[in-house]
């Protein structure tokens, strides 16, 4: 088997460990976005009830909704800015290259490339 035959397959293999941590995170998340929904329309469908019976004032309903529906946007971006530090504080832990480090490195192999191909010209 070939060096980068070898390399493709345990890079496979590293991505199929992770895999499953990737999909549990993905589907809380999904989890948590649709408890969201469905509590905005629960909120919704309340406050609605409220202005029927008479309990509120229309325009206090729709000022309520949105007020509501503005800390939900709130908590909602805090909930993904911890959901991302958590991410990858744990990608830190399983010692996972990031992004950047992937570029480095390939700019590395690159430069080495280069070198190597004029090495061999001379």
């Amino acid at each position: 088997m070939s060096a980068k035959t070898q390399s493709e397959s345990e890079e496979k293999g590293k991505s199929k460990e992770y895999r499953p941590f990737f999909d549990l995170s993905r589907k809380v998340l999904l989890a948590g976005v649709g408890a969201m929904a469905l509590a905005q329309d629960e909120m919704e469908s309340f406050v609605d009830k409220l202005v029927e019976r008479g309990e509120i004032a229309e325009k206090d309903g729709r000022k309520l909704v949105k007020e509501l529906a503005e800390k939900r946007k709130k908590r909602m971006a805090e909930a993904e800015d911890e959901v991302g530090k958590r991410v990858s504080d744990a990608l830190e832990k399983l010692n996972v290259p990031t992004k950047a480090d992937i570029e480095s490195l390939t700019e590395k192999l690159a430069d080495l490339s280069k070198k190597l191909d004029e090495l061999k010209k001379s």
